[in-house]
């Protein structure tokens, strides 16, 4: 039976999968991404986690891969990616030498909005914008039932919006991107503050040390009821709620999704304030079709986005 090979590259973790044509997963690899080990290390980890995955299928029929970078589309080559400190490597031409197989790359953002309007909570939609709050924040845009990039493949960059002008310095060089106030490393950062300031003691209490202090700790805290936890959470839902009001003045879509790991983690303590906020900020005449849901496939969204992407590239050559 046919299947292809998909990885999800994030700054964090790396997952791998075997994917049949309907999206479902028949084995899987996850493994740290650890980029401050350097570029071919972390290409090595990504080649032995597909590897791990490949003994399941006796010839996989290409490879998709998520990347929280801005690529190359023509040559696959990822240009920037800020949560990995890389610029122009060739990850699509290492792995097609290591496993004599095409690979087809793009933004792990833009593939998640597709492995969602595929397979997960955008079925059924021809307009939907897809936000991913993780170890940073992307979007990815399904316009008309197509996936949009942008006259130079850029578009979706929806962490690199700014909502403060005078807010702090985001991985990217610019000042008050939503990245930089809403996205795991931005609670992370806000927490250690909070802690090294002496108060933050419920934070600290969900972990250990301040160096096990990060967005998962904030999340397990506010469950647990802390207040500083929550005031944290609060603040970067607001921020990503105006972000959202934005993008809804511009764009008018049906709906909006909101993945990633930190997202899926802390659930309405992040969506409620999100929604309240887009909800108070959005051009009035759209408010009432304002729609703001969680992800269905959660942290498999790039993963299967990946897949869906590689499958319609093989369909391309069997039509042409």
């Amino acid at each position: 039976m046919d299947r292809v090979l998909a990885v999800d590259l994030g700054g964090t973790k790396i997952y791998s999968a075997l994917v049949g044509r309907s999206g479902e997963i028949i084995c899987e690899n996850k493994c740290l991404t650890r980029p401050e080990d350097g570029v071919d290390a972390v290409i090595d980890r990504i080649a032995n986690s597909l590897k791990c995955v490949c003994s399941a299928c006796e010839r996989p029929l290409g490879i998709g891969v998520a990347v929280p970078a801005y690529i190359d589309s023509e040559k696959g080559v990822i240009l920037f990616a800020p949560n990995l400190k890389w610029r122009d490597v060739d990850l699509k031409r290492a792995l097609e030498e290591a496993f004599n197989l095409p690979v087809w790359m793009d933004n792990d953002a833009n593939l998640a909005a597709l492995g969602e309007h595929r397979y997960g909570a955008g079925r059924g939609y021809r307009d939907l914008v897809y936000i991913t709050v993780s170890t940073g924040v992307g979007g990815g845009l399904i316009l008309n039932d197509q996936l949009y990039r942008g006259a130079f493949g850029g578009a979706g960059e929806f962490g690199h919006m700014i909502v403060d002008a005078h807010g702090p310095i985001c991985s990217c060089g610019n000042e008050g991107c939503l990245e930089g106030l809403a996205s795991g490393c931005a609670i992370m950062r806000d927490a250690r503050d909070l802690v090294r300031s002496g108060r933050g003691k419920g934070i600290l209490a969900a972990t250990e040390g301040i160096e096990g202090v990060d967005a998962c700790a904030v999340g397990k805290a506010a469950l647990e009821g802390d207040p500083e936890a929550k005031e944290i959470l609060i603040a970067a839902g607001r921020h990503l709620g105006r972000a959202i009001a934005s993008v809804a003045n511009l764009l008018n879509p049906e709906l909006f999704i909101i993945g990633g790991g930190v997202a899926c983690g802390v659930g309405e303590l992040l969506l409620e304030p999100a929604y309240d906020e887009a909800y108070r900020r959005t051009y009035p005449p759209y408010r009432e079709q304002l729609k703001i849901i969680p992800a269905a496939l959660k942290g498999r969204s790039g993963l299967l986005g990946a897949a869906a992407y590689a499958w319609d590239q093989l369909q391309q050559e069997i039509d042409r």
